[in-house]
């Protein structure tokens, strides 16, 4: 199948968004054609100190490519290196009706949280829709929050085939149910737009401290604790083997640990995953013209399935013969 995601480099990338998104996105990649880009067009929406913008875009694909990507299985980019994009979303523009985008909760969400209510976080969606559309993708792995989205992109996907032509293919979108959510150090989604975040190549000592601040509530060491209603073992979940699992599963309901205790072996965990990864990191980042070469590479692959798309577009909407 055909793979779309991406992501913005908007700050540190987390283990929300690896256990979220990344590590179905690597998975992929075995056994799938996937296109995967870093969202600084997205990114925009935000208004991010433009000193650091590009060093960030750099940042988020060191941590991809220490993680596991492979540039011969997969077509790597920077969002704003494929122009055709762009121009695709005001063709889908001018196709998308406003109730659709006042519909998104994402955009309330975000507007909550103190983002400025511009136009280009209102109309997000439909550059998702152009990013996702103009490759033809068939299956987009995403966190639970951007489900409605795709849901949009089908719409504005269909507008289009109904008024033009069949060009476009409607994609479904692929969530891990048991990862959808990953909680963050105050027990919400981890987001950097909460600042709640555990990274995943932030210093160990960080990492520790961290992971001794996740709220947990007041119930005494030698009492039952429920495990499902607990952050600490949520994210315990993830990182520990069947047995271990299993074990801490116990002490929790018989009353035989701590939260203190725990949080420890959460931070041993999370340190002794990426590890390995960190290591590769540490040498993508003394060879920072290699990333930027992999990215460059990338673009030319994505810009020519991207302008046969748009080419077709252009003609189906009279732009040209």
């Amino acid at each position: 199948m055909r793979i779309l995601s991406g992501i913005q480099p908007s700050g540190k990338l987390h283990i929300g968004n690896y256990f979220g998104a990344m590590q179905q996105q690597l998975n992929l990649q075995q056994e799938n054609e996937c296109f995967y880009f870093i969202a600084d067009y997205h990114a925009l929406t935000a208004t991010p100190d433009s000193s650091v913008f590009v060093e960030s875009s750099l940042e988020v694909a060191m941590d991809y490519l220490a993680l596991g990507l492979d540039p011969e299985k997969t077509v790597f980019w920077k969002q704003s290196d494929v122009p055709e994009v762009t121009e695709l979303t005001w063709i889908l523009s001018c196709l998308t009706p406003m109730g659709l985008l006042q519909r998104c909760t994402s955009y309330k969400d975000k507007v909550a949280q103190g983002l400025s209510p511009n136009h280009g976080l209102f109309a997000y969606p439909v550059l998702q829709a152009a990013d996702i559309l103009i490759f033809n993708s068939e299956l987009v792995p995403v966190g639970a929050d951007q489900k409605q989205h795709i849901e949009i992109t089908r719409d504005i996907a269909g507008r289009f085939n109904n008024t033009y032509e069949e060009l476009f293919t409607l994609p479904e979108e692929q969530i891990i149910k048991s990862v959808a959510v990953v909680p963050g150090l105050d027990g919400r989604k981890m987001s950097k737009s909460y600042k709640n975040t555990i990274e995943m190549f932030e210093p160990e000592e960080s990492v520790r401290k961290k992971v001794m601040q996740i709220v947990t509530d007041s119930t005494p060491v030698d009492q039952p604790k429920d495990p499902e209603k607990c952050n600490v073992f949520a994210l315990l979940s993830l990182f520990a083997c069947g047995d271990e699992l299993s074990e801490w599963e116990e002490k929790y309901r018989k009353g035989k640990t701590g939260y203190g205790d725990a949080k420890k072996r959460l931070a041993e965990l999370i340190i002794e995953y990426f590890e390995p990864y960190r290591k590769e990191r540490e040498r993508l980042q003394k060879n920072p013209e290699r990333v930027e070469k992999v990215l460059e590479e990338g673009a030319k692959k994505a810009r020519l399935v991207a302008a046969d798309t748009l080419k077709k577009a252009r003609k189906a909407v009279g732009l040209e013969k």
